[in-house]
């Protein structure tokens, strides 16, 4: 078994790694930290784990334990792994990191969208960016991941095999694309209180996202992005247009051969004619993608639905680490849903 720990498991993501790891025949957590909720049992915050880790509590972080693991997974808010980082490397343990910090590869770029200075630039070259089905090789072959945002998992899998093809214009991209309210953490927010979500459906993050710069990155192009937030708990839909190549005339029989193509043998990658459901892959790893040409308008449309706790966060994380590990890739993972 390979020893590991995660920092930050108090929020929803951390929790979703504690589950995650539980099920998993090759990882055992040695601990969990979670400064506000440091004593408290697992068990206690999250009665889903009690089974699981009936002794377990959430201590504070201290760069001691790192000793004790061969992998770490962070779990923290943008600006708080860079600041740990310099230690975790220097110890020589492999980090998968579920945070914004080492996704985008220039600084600037970060302090441009995240308003704050990298404080660690110069480890950005040991990260690989943590989207396995378009980074696997690279993934195998570091200590570090920075493992994929939400919002760009959906867009990059559903767009990139088609820039990558030269299928679609890599300019005037528009992503549209819902979310469930777990997305934004489980800290207490006026925008997610149950009164002010349900029953509603709203547009926010209108022209600065801060996961724009990483879609471009992923997707290779320029791009619109707008997120919504939907009254559930979990769940991502993307809606992405797009222009055709110049000269060409596509047809959606080609596009949905594109993306089958190049997701071929992917485990958790479902390309299908039907329209993607966020329901269909909650609890999942996988993502499922769909296409249409429409003749009409010249648009090129692709959608991509995932549960935005697993595959995009932390599921994708598991997933990397155990390319980072030499494990099976799929071991601890599901590519089905729970239904209904």
């Amino acid at each position: 078994m390979v020893r590991v720990g995660v920092v930050g498991a108090s929020g929803y993501a951390g929790a979703e790694l504690l589950r995650l790891c539980h099920s998993h025949p090759d990882l055992d957590v040695a601990w969990a930290t979670g400064d506000t909720q440091a004593g408290t049992l697992v068990g206690a915050l999250y009665p889903s784990l009690a089974a699981g880790y009936p002794g377990l509590a959430f201590e504070p972080f201290d760069p001691a334990l790192v000793t004790d693991v061969e992998l770490v997974f962070l779990a923290l808010p943008h600006g708080a792994s860079q600041r740990l980082m310099p230690a975790l490397l220097g110890a020589g343990v492999k980090v998968v990191d579920l945070g914004a910090d080492f996704r985008l590869r220039d600084p600037a770029v970060y302090e441009r969208w995240y308003g704050e200075e990298h404080v660690a630039p110069d480890l950005l070259d040991r990260f690989a960016y943590g989207l396995p089905e378009l980074h696997r090789d690279h993934i195998a072959k570091v200590d570090a991941v920075a493992s994929a945002g939400c919002y760009p998992t959906a867009a990059a899998l559903a767009l990139a095999p088609l820039t990558a093809a030269g299928a679609i214009e890599t300019t005037g991209i528009i992503v549209d694309a819902a979310s469930g309210v777990s997305g934004a953490g489980r800290a207490l927010k006026h925008g997610t209180h149950f009164g002010t979500a349900n029953q509603d459906f709203t547009a926010y993050g209108l022209l600065d996202h801060r996961h724009t710069p990483e879609m471009e990155q992923s997707v290779g192009a320029s791009l619109l992005f707008t997120p919504h937030l939907a009254p559930m708990t979990r769940g991502i839909l993307a809606t992405c247009y797009a222009r055709p190549a110049p000269g060409t005339t596509p047809s959606t029989e080609e596009i949905l051969g594109l993306l089958a193509g190049a997701y071929a043998g992917e485990p958790f990658v479902v390309v299908s004619a039907a329209s993607p459901s966020t329901k269909a892959t909650w609890g999942s790893n996988a993502v499922h993608l769909s296409a249409r040409y429409d003749e009409r308008t010249g648009w090129i449309l692709v959608l991509a639905a995932l549960d935005n706790l697993v595959k995009g966060a932390s599921g994708q994380a598991v997933q990397c680490a155990n390319l980072l590990l030499g494990l099976d890739e799929t071991a601890g993972l599901s590519s089905i849903g729970v239904y209904p």
